[in-house]
């Protein structure tokens, strides 16, 4: 099997079909050796009646259902498992991908050694202040906290590595964010290529105005995975040493204020530098517990990705 191509989706019942043949037309043209994983992820249009019927006329067809809406990052997460491939493929289900690029993203993955290519949107057909904005907000700020260079962190069409997909875990609304998973797993042959981006030519887009809040709080997640995912001590028990040092600090001082300078003053409760070392303490022992508790997370971590199927075709 050189190639599949993993696409997730929810209720896109119209293009399904239109796609299936786009694709099959590219692969056979090729003398491709490929499945195609449709990614059900609770549609309610009809999605996965069509998906049986492809699938019951083309053996390269095959799919996962899932019994409601768990997210595109729990339906790649998926479909990477039940990937055969050397190469796998990820598009959206909506035509707004062209299949024509992927003859040209299997070389690059196959001959050129690269463990990732990420597709670049350079000219995009979606709607300025609901896509197009946000998308260059979060791809700049994605670019300052990783260190990767590229342009288009969430474009659907990436290339993939077998090996990649199958040492990656994408869970949450981490698909956002994929190359940064894929360098945090040690792979650094990480590319790009501009790909063709087309209209949407049914139904409507699934993301609203809550993008904007989940891409900010998915962006702080991946900084923080990726800086002290590993050793989390490093942050939070700095920090708690610090807040610790800063409260003793303070009590020493009260300490000998009270001992040996201003013996008959008022009660050192009375001072406001008492709260502040108290607080100071208890904040900087919070702190350091944290980390300690991160520490012992990381290293009994489980797969958190759970997800129900109910249906499989062909795996």
């Amino acid at each position: 099997m050189q190639l599949s191509i993993v696409i997730p989706l929810l209720n896109e019942k119209e293009s399904l079909i239109e796609l299936h043949d786009w694709i099959a037309q590219v692969m056979q043209s090729n003398h491709f050796l490929y499945e195609i994983l449709f990614i059900d992820d609770g549609s309610t249009d009809g999605s996965w009646e069509t998906i049986e019927v492809l699938s019951s006329k083309h053996e390269t067809v095959k799919g996962l259902r899932f019994l409601t809406n768990y997210g595109k990052s729990q339906a790649l997460h998926a479909g990477f498992a039940a990937a055969k491939g050397g190469v796998v493929i990820t598009m959206d289900a909506d035509l707004q991908d062209n299949p024509e690029e992927i003859p040209e993203l299997y070389n690059l993955i196959k001959n050129e050694q690269f463990d990732l290519v990420s597709g670049w949107k350079k000219k995009r057909y979606d709607a300025i202040l609901s896509k197009n904005l946000p998308s260059k907000l979060f791809n700049w700020a994605a670019r300052k906290t990783s260190g990767l260079k590229l342009h288009d962190f969430n474009c659907g069409l990436k290339a993939y590595h077998k090996d990649v997909v199958k040492n990656i875990e994408v869970s949450g609304d981490m698909h956002r964010y994929i190359p940064v998973l894929v360098k945090n797993a040690g792979f650094s042959r990480i590319g790009e290529k501009v790909v063709q981006h087309q209209a949407r030519k049914y139904g409507n887009t699934k993301f609203g105005a809550e993008r904007f809040i989940n891409g900010f709080l998915d962006l702080v997640t991946i900084w923080f995975v990726s800086k002290f995912g590993r050793q989390p001590m490093h942050l939070f028990g700095a920090l708690g040493v610090l807040m610790f040092m800063v409260g003793f600090a303070f009590s020493v001082y009260l300490g000998i204020d009270k001992l040996f300078i201003h013996k008959t003053g008022r009660l050192i409760t009375d001072r406001p530098q008492f709260y502040i070392a108290l607080t100071a303490m208890l904040i900087g022992t919070q702190f350091f517990l944290a980390g300690f508790l991160g520490e012992l997370m990381v290293r009994s971590k489980k797969n958190e990705n759970t997800y129900s199927i109910s249906e499989k075709i062909n795996l």
